[in-house]
């Protein structure tokens, strides 16, 4: 039943935050209180999630290869279509900024920082970063064992649990790039 249940609320979960011009906390926030599944599944579409830079970058190859093509079989004229997707190209690369891209996010692409931030924070909510070694524990691992000999504490205090709107404002704040 709960697999079923799942399968049902997926798709309201996608449409719900594929928004592009949501918040990344309310997407964060929607992700966590639809469960385990729905973040997983938000992990698998950012990874097929098309940043405006890609579309750019794709949209000026094909215009580049079509003017090419053209000017090949049609007429010499048709030459200035792949010099003048050639200049955009040049353009961005110089700027990082350029009229496409910019068309491509006002069709609500996201750059590519803003996908890894959300991809990022969603595996810090999933927990992938909780094992992996710090500064202070490579620094401090002498000093801990020390302190444990000379009959300090053994065990850190545990941490207090943050409600999920604290947790997702403080991982949005971590993984800002």
């Amino acid at each position: 039943m709960i697999g079923h249940a799942n399968a049902q609320t997926r798709p309201g979960l996608t449409a719900r935050i594929q928004n592009a011009k949501m918040p990344l906390e309310e997407r964060l926030r929607q992700c966590l209180d639809d469960g385990p599944v729905a973040l997983e599944e938000r992990l698998r579409q950012l990874d097929h999630e098309w940043s405006a830079s890609r579309g750019t970058k794709v949209t000026l190859a094909v215009i580049i290869g079509v003017g090419l093509a053209l000017t090949f079989w049609v007429s010499a004229y048709w030459v200035v279509l792949p010099a003048l997707a050639t200049l955009c190209l040049l353009q961005y690369l110089f700027s990082r900024e350029g009229l496409l891209g910019e068309l491509f996010r006002k069709l609500g692409f996201r750059t590519g920082c803003e996908i890894e931030q959300e991809k990022l924070a969603l595996r810090a909510l999933r927990g992938d970063f909780k094992r992996l070694p710090t500064l202070h524990d490579v620094e401090d691992r002498d000093a801990i064992s020390r302190l444990e000999g000379e009959g300090g504490p053994a065990l850190e205090p545990e941490e207090h649990k943050s409600d999920v709107h604290e947790a997702v404002r403080e991982v949005v704040v971590a993984t800002r790039l």
